[in-house]
């Protein structure tokens, strides 16, 4: 090759290197820098007449030169196009003494001068910037998310991931994600990952099918995943948003079976509410024909006779009476009317309708101050009614009724008690007491027939609240319930 061929060589192979985009650096066995362009002094903060025959190191960061003459020499030891540092971060510094994150690409040059290596030098700053941006929203959401490759390895996992699936993330990280899926979902998973990876787009995993997911301890999770594909510098893959959906789930089943039950409640009502109501009838029919039959016969009949008529209008009586009261109860709470109610107002005009009642038996009440709060005033004044009536009737022979009514906020909810000074009611028997019809005396010793406290849980449970008492036979009883303050 001829002096001239040699030159027109050298002036291309200048203009190539100044026309590329990325630093460009030769630098010799010796380390030193023999050449660079113009992006190299843009990037250093040096100019070529500054770093022309300085050593390379001169460009690392200090923490980094002790080990660069070692790697520079295996590169010389074995010359090839390959990057530099693979699977480190490099950096390299600024005349200013600032560093900053770099991409290096090492190619060998044979020139007359001997091997050199000719390094590409790329600032890849703003690309970590992303990448940290990229790290930062991902660790800081609130679900799991892992990013996986198209080979299903997965490349990150935040610590939302680590929680759920309660693995380190050490232990995650380049482990395939079947790890994270139940024995039966694993060998038809790597085809679900080749289709989406062919047709990317963001979606649902697993669209109108029952997800789960696989805990370090062997537990299952029902989740909900959306994918959504990304470009890295390491190709495309995909990022997994995991939901844990258990409790969602729980909750769904329990709405379903209330809105049954609330479905069959009503169907029970309206029972209740028809036979109740068509029973009167004929009662009535039986109590007609025994009255014509005592005003036509009456003076025919023998003794006999009218005991049993006697007896029939007396069990009818007593039928008619339960049927209204079962027609009362089944009416309890339609037509309802929701609206704010000040208890102080109704419990004293139940007072003022019991006023009889209460002085006949010299009850002495001590009422708290109660609240105000959305309810259904009619049946609330029925409630605080049968309290009352109750804490009356059950007094105890010769001791003039103490009736005490407080309140109290119980978090989203108000708390009743009703105390009293009567007879008192056996434990076994509390829950008992509650259901329609159940009596606890023998007929006759106390008027009723045992359903005023069934309608009190009926109203109780209408504002969204239960009811109970604390009670011993012979020492009193206090009735608790408590009381939503309904939405209008």
């Amino acid at each position: 090759m001829n002096q001239e061929t040699i030159k027109h060589s050298e002036l291309t192979f200048q203009a190539m290197v100044e026309s590329t985009p990325n630093a460009i650096l030769l630098v010799n066995k010796e380390g030193k820098v023999v050449y660079l362009n113009n992006q190299s002094e843009k990037l250093f903060g040096y100019t070529r007449f500054e770093l022309i025959g300085r050593l390379v190191e001169e460009l690392i960061p200090k923490r980094f030169r002790t080990n660069h003459p070692k790697y520079r020499e295996g590169f010389f030891d074995s010359p090839s196009v390959r990057a530099m540092g693979s699977g480190r971060d490099l950096f390299a510094l600024r005349k200013d003494g600032s560093t900053f994150p770099v991409e290096i690409g090492l190619n060998p040059v044979v020139t007359a001068d001997g091997t050199l290596v000719l390094a590409s030098i790329i600032d890849i700053s703003e690309r970590k910037k992303a990448e940290e941006r990229f790290r930062l929203v991902v660790e800081s959401a609130p679900n799991a998310m892992i990013l996986v490759n198209q080979n299903g390895i997965i490349t990150l996992a935040n610590n939302q991931t680590e929680k759920l699936f309660r693995y380190d993330r050490s232990e995650l990280v380049g482990n395939k994600l079947e790890i994270l899926l139940p024995e039966r979902f694993r060998q038809n998973h790597p085809q679900h990952r080749n289709y989406f990876f062919a047709n990317p787009s963001a979606r649902a995993m697993g669209a109108g099918r029952d997800l789960y997911a696989l805990r370090k301890d062997g537990t299952e999770v029902q989740v909900e995943i959306g994918l959504n594909p990304i470009d890295t510098v390491d190709g495309l893959m995909v990022i997994a948003s995991v939901i844990d959906i258990t409790e969602r789930k729980t909750q769904e089943k329990i709405v379903l079976r209330q809105k049954e039950l609330e479905v069959k409640n009503k169907e029970l009502e309206q029972f209740a509410y028809l036979a109740s109501h068509d029973l009167q009838e004929p009662l009535r029919t039986v109590s007609n024909y025994i009255q014509v039959i005592e005003e036509d016969f009456g003076e025919e009949l023998n003794a006999e006779v009218r005991n049993s008529l006697n007896t029939i209008k007396s069990a009818t009586n007593r039928m008619s009476i339960l049927v209204r009261a079962l027609l009362d109860f089944s009416r309890l709470g339609r037509g309802k009317t929701l609206s704010y109610a000040d208890c102080n107002k109704v419990v004293s005009d139940v007072v003022s309708d019991l006023e009889s009642l209460i002085k006949s038996s010299g009850t002495k009440l001590t009422i708290g101050k109660l609240p105000r709060l959305n309810s259904y005033e009619t049946e609330l004044r029925q409630l605080f009614q049968n309290m009352i009536s109750n804490a009356i009737k059950f007094k105890k022979e010769g001791i003039p009724p103490e009736i005490r009514i407080e309140s109290e906020k119980l978090g989203e909810q108000w708390k009743f008690s009703i105390q009293d000074n009567g007879i008192g009611i056996d434990p076994m028997f509390h829950e008992r007491i509650f259901q329609i019809f159940q009596r606890l005396h023998p007929e006759g010793m106390y008027e009723g027939y045992g359903i005023g406290l069934a309608n009190c849980k009926k109203i109780v449970e209408l504002h969204g609240g239960r009811i109970w008492l604390d009670s011993e036979k012979d020492t009193g009883s206090t009735f608790h319930f408590t009381l939503s303050d309904l939405p209008i």
